[in-house]
């Protein structure tokens, strides 16, 4: 069983508790037009999803508290949750430097424009 904590409200609970949505931080394509985009990137935006083996950045909704959708950091070989963060937020930075594969790589470009800002 998973133990879940929505980082707007407190609640806390098992997974059935929460609504598992996916994965997070996926960008919409730049325009809503779809005749402005190409076929790769619309099939990227709605098919194309990481499955790592180990850290994971996911999309969670609180059933039980208040409603909202956050995000959560997981990993996939212990099932145990490393952080959870509002929906707007970037994981901690010690995560971001974790991780592998495509996260690297949209987390580097993240840490960049944070310390840009």
């Amino acid at each position: 069983m998973l133990t879940v904590t929505c980082p707007v409200c407190g609640a806390q609970g098992d997974e059935t508790d929460f609504h598992g949505g996916g994965q997070a931080h996926v960008r919409r394509p730049a325009t809503h037009d779809p005749s402005n985009i190409s076929d790769e990137e619309q099939r990227d935006y709605l098919f194309i999803r990481h499955n790592p083996k180990g850290l994971h950045f996911e999309r969670w909704r609180c059933d039980r508290g208040c409603g909202k959708w956050f995000h959560a950091a997981r990993d996939t070989v212990t099932m145990e949750f490393k952080a959870f963060y509002g929906i707007t937020e970037l994981p901690p930075e010690e995560l971001m430097k974790q991780a592998k594969g495509p996260w690297a790589e949209y987390f580097a470009k993240a840490i960049k424009a944070r310390a840009k800002a």
